[in-house]
């Protein structure tokens, strides 16, 4: 059967800030409430890092790997106003609604989870520290038909800096699988 050699569908997007806590020199993170990001039409992501091998005894004797993460993008209908606050730092003005962006602004990192539709084993992931960029602006006049036009934003997912974890995964029938979404999932005994 196809299905279960590749992947396609990308739905269920959510997202959750991190915030990371410093005491005694030690970061702990930690995940506020998880929320949807509705229209995901796509993400791709790179590993980042690198291969560096060591020679000894006329050979390859050690492969020296770093993990830095990953970088790409996620594309979606519309990003929404609570990722453009919570998220990229931008405020709401309460007298007259304006979302008003400054050169001041602060980013946080985000958990973000998703899962593919067409994978046999309906994976889901969770990538634990994201960071994401500001998403150009753009649009189109209409013509003779209608082409909607999404937003991209680019992304970088690093090492938590408490643990290294970068992210995870888990199969439908996992026991983390039900609850995915309800809160950032982590592995038993990490937080």
């Amino acid at each position: 059967m196809a299905d279960n050699k590749i992947m396609y569908g990308l739905k269920n997007v959510h997202y959750a800030v991190v915030t990371e806590t410093v005491s005694d020199g030690v970061t702990t993170s930690s995940y506020g409430t998880v929320k949807a990001w509705p229209g995901a039409v796509n993400i791709s992501l790179s590993p980042e890092g690198s291969q560096d091998p060591f020679y000894a005894d006329d050979s390859t004797y050690v492969m020296l790997n770093s993990n830095s993460g990953y970088s790409g993008s996620f594309e979606s209908a519309l990003i929404p106003d609570d990722v453009m606050t919570a998220v990229l730092g931008q405020t709401i003005d309460s007298d007259t609604g304006l979302v008003v962006e400054t050169k001041d602004d602060t980013v946080k990192f985000i958990a973000l989870m998703f899962e593919f539709a067409g994978d046999a084993k309906k994976r889901r992931f969770c990538f634990y520290r994201v960071n994401l960029a500001r998403p150009e602006i753009t649009s189109e006049t209409v013509g003779d038909s209608i082409e909607p036009v999404t937003q991209t934003v680019d992304l970088t997912a690093t090492p938590r800096p408490d643990d290294g974890m970068v992210k995870t995964y888990c199969n439908e029938g996992d026991t983390a699988y039900s609850s995915f979404y309800s809160a950032v999932p982590v592995p038993a005994g990490e937080s």
